[in-house]
């Protein structure tokens, strides 16, 4: 298979939370809109809250999720009128998730996490839009060991490794606009980061934690072909991106069968400052088009999450949560291979236990992007310099899990 530069895949093709992050790793996190850190009680433990792992039952978890992800079209309507207009396709995703946490060992415990962080695909068909951004595809998995290490009854820390592999494909064509140029790129890559998290029970009823993911720096090379003219010529090249470092500030509180969770997550986007490709040749008159740096000057996010899970019965667990989510990019770097805007997340959940070892769940997600205006002249990425309105985007995520105690 042609091993081909990511591009910026990895920093477009996510629609489902600011930026390309997709928090809700679980059938409990995406239930409770990830409001899921201090009350972080099952095998996901080892992804949401490490340090909570010293204080669950002493016996081995183990879970697994699937989640459907469905993403409506895009629509971009320019204040230049409908030939500069168009949407998006589509999109209809799969993506898993598995997570264990072991017995204890004394005062120490160890997990592990397969999941789907970030990532997701953006396709355009109309004539202007793919000029940008024909295909962008992301595939993000992430690898997550982690260990514990109870301090004392009251109070634990836990720490892990990242590490993340990232396989892409991105695609422009702005033949049908007039302008001779394309691109068809592939590509894929591992890098490595680290997490941390704070655990302290003040109460048996009260919760209270902080967690800490690093950034880690994606760094994909290759090879990139790049069309001019009819002409068609490959180039190795490469590019560094970030997957953002995030901190978690959580508490929860439990009233007899009711636990609410609120937390407030920061994520610094801010270390994405520009997309700058590098090649191993002189691609002459291309320069212009495919070497020149790319200003992105997103900026760090706020997100505001609750989550409430109600024991119904011995059996029966109801989950609901809601969260507002900021964009990280600002107007004058918007573009058509993310269309992101500010966005508010509903979710609903349940969990049935078929047995004392085994439990059944299904969560919903519904996410709601805001509409976004451009003022003409707002940004220059060609036709968003006349302005208009992106609307549409959103998603809908329907998980089912499986949980194992032994």
């Amino acid at each position: 298979m042609k091993k081909v530069i990511v591009l910026s895949v990895v920093t477009s093709g996510l629609v489902l939370a600011s930026g390309y992050k997709i928090p809700e790793q679980s059938v409990s996190s995406m239930g409770l809109a990830a409001a899921y850190t201090a009350n972080a009680n099952g095998a996901d433990a080892s992804y949401y809250n490490p340090a909570a792992m010293s204080f669950m039952d002493d016996k081995s978890f183990i879970s697994g999720g699937l989640s459907y992800i469905h993403l409506p079209p895009a629509k971009f309507s320019s204040n230049a009128g409908a030939t500069y207009s168009g949407k998006s396709e589509t999109e209809d995703i799969l993506a898993p998730n598995i997570h264990f946490v072991s017995k204890a060992y004394g005062d120490f415990r160890w997990g592990v996490s397969l999941t789907a962080p970030a990532g997701l695909s953006k396709r355009w068909e109309s004539a202007y839009q793919k000029a940008s951004a024909q295909e962008f595809t992301l595939k993000i998995l992430e690898l997550n060991p982690t260990l514990a290490y109870k301090v004392s009854d009251n109070f634990s820390v836990g720490v892990g490794a990242r590490m993340v592999y990232t396989q892409g494909v991105v695609k422009s064509d702005a033949a049908d606009t007039g302008t001779p140029l394309s691109r068809d790129m592939e590509g894929d890559d591992i890098s490595f980061g680290y997490n941390i998290a704070l655990h302290y029970k003040p109460t048996d009823d009260i919760n209270l934690a902080a967690t800490y993911r690093s950034n880690v720096s994606l760094k994909p090379e290759g090879d990139a072909t790049l069309g001019f003219m009819g002409s068609y010529n490959t180039y190795g090249a490469s590019v560094e991106i970030p997957l953002p470092a995030a901190l978690v500030l959580a508490a929860s509180k439990t009233w007899g069968d009711l636990t609410v969770e609120l937390n407030y997550e920061r994520t610094y986007w801010s270390k994405y400052k520009d997309l700058d490709f590098n090649y191993d040749q002189d691609i002459g008159p291309l320069a212009p088009y495919f070497d020149a740096p790319k200003p992105k000057n997103w900026k760090d996010t706020d997100a505001f999450r609750i989550g409430a899970t109600y024991k119904v019965n011995e059996k029966l667990t109801a989950m609901a949560g809601f969260a507002i989510d900021e964009t990280p990019a600002p107007d004058a770097t918007l573009g058509f291979e993310l269309p992101d805007s500010d966005s508010k997340i509903y979710t609903l959940g349940v969990k049935y236990k078929m047995s004392d070892a085994l439990t059944v769940g299904a969560a919903f997600l519904y996410l709601d992007k805001d509409t976004r205006t451009l003022e003409a002249g707002a940004n220059t990425n060609g036709v968003l310099a006349y302005g208009g309105e992106f609307s549409g985007s959103g998603a809908y995520i329907t998980t089912l899990g499986v949980e194992y105690e032994f």
